[in-house]
């Protein structure tokens, strides 16, 4: 059953075996949307599209993993009244890292996606892989000490690992990463799974934030641009996080926009990032903003977006100045090219851990749901 057929405004599930899984994930994102207050099993049957009877079976195994708990009773409207049940956040939670060329932000996060605990140091990326992976390691090991503390029976299930591509998603195997050759074809997830031995799951940073954001209730359409120590974007279209069949998708910072111009660490010239990066380096932010707008309109007029999200440290230092440049470019371009609507430009939410943040939830997305990062009730299964 799916939501044009059952009429719900959540995902939905089956009454078929072979989904329980499913129908479980769906009850838990059910129920961790409706916060503390909680849902009765009727008002989880009928959003989810199962009957009571399953309902309830799902319930008892996710109560007896400690998962969900009592809620309070409903107030009564002429029979007995309901019992509402809700998530336990502390139940379970997820490491996610933010790994930049110089620096990483780690959290630890619980179901419903607070923060529980923090790290924050310095990385020499130039140091090596093995080096950058120890580093890691030990970061993920200070925070699952804190979820021993933290968190129920489910405990920490995994980590989350977000940085610069590109890289192969599926294998957790980087590619090219601008500058630093000695990483290229590097197996981060299996390297670092194995000194943890925990689940690990590896994405670009921008796809994390993206991923963050859209689970946050973000538009059907977007791009989250990212600027720190590079450039790249993060692509939520008809409400699904896109990758490409490559993990390629949103290497947005090394698009050619000046032909012959300044050779870029990519090996081409006149990429995006180039000019960006060193109108940035020469104190020039309003250039850098100019030219972040030529890009984000580039992004608009080839993928009708409605929403431009803006990131990444450099802009965390000047957010009104890049939300002007940047939406002054776009709005012209927009302009000029007869659109009806207004295409919004504005800060990512999240500030310095929104990334981190992001990484977390590419572990437990799958828990609530949202395999391969869909988003609720689209591509779910």
């Amino acid at each position: 059953m799916n939501r044009a057929d059952s009429g719900t405004t959540g995902p939905t599930g089956a009454n078929l075996r072979a989904l329980r899984g499913h129908n479980a994930a769906v009850v838990l994102e059910l129920l961790r949307g409706s916060g503390g207050e909680g849902v009765s099993r009727l008002e989880l049957a009928a959003r989810a599209g199962l009957t009571p009877q399953a309902v309830s079976k799902i319930v008892a195994r996710l109560r007896g993993d400690g998962l969900v708990a009592d809620a309070g009773r409903r107030a009564s409207t002429g029979g007995k009244p309901a019992m509402a049940l809700r998530l336990v956040p502390e139940a379970g939670g997820a490491v996610g890292v933010h790994l930049e060329r110089d620096a990483l932000v780690a959290v630890l996060v619980d179901l419903a996606g607070a923060v529980v605990a923090e790290r924050r140091v310095g990385v020499d990326f130039p140091a090596g892989a093995e080096a950058v992976v120890d580093l890691v390691a030990r970061e993920v090991r200070v925070l699952a000490d804190a979820a021993g503390a933290a968190l129920g029976p489910t405990g920490l299930l995994g980590a989350g690992v977000a940085l610069p591509g590109p890289l192969d998603h599926v294998r957790g195997v980087l590619h090219r990463v601008t500058g630093f050759p000695g990483w290229d074809g590097f197996p981060l997830r299996e390297a670092l799974a194995a000194r943890l031995g925990l689940p690990v799951v590896v994405d670009k940073d921008t796809n994390a934030a993206a991923l963050g954001i859209a689970l946050g209730g973000g538009a059907e359409s977007f791009a989250y641009l990212h600027l720190g120590t590079g450039l790249g974007a993060g692509l939520v279209l008809g409400g699904g996080l896109y990758r490409g069949p490559r993990t390629g998708a949103g290497e947005f910072g090394h698009q050619v926009v000046l032909l012959d111009g300044p050779v870029c660490e990519c090996g081409d010239r006149g990429c995006l990032e180039a000019l960006c990066l060193a109108a940035v380096a020469r104190g020039d932010l309003e250039s850098a903003a100019r030219l972040l707008g030529t890009g984000a309109g580039n992004l608009v007029s080839l993928l009708d977006i409605d929403l431009v999200l803006l990131g990444g440290r450099t802009v965390a230092a000047a957010e009104d100045l890049f939300v002007r440049g940047v939406g002054a470019v776009v709005a012209a371009r927009s302009r000029r090219e007869g659109a009806r609507g207004r295409v919004g430009v504005g800060i990512a939410p999240g500030g310095e851990r929104g990334v981190a943040e992001g990484a977390a939830q590419l572990v437990l997305a799958p828990l609530f749901g949202h395999a391969d990062a869909a988003l609720p009730g689209r591509g779910t299964g």
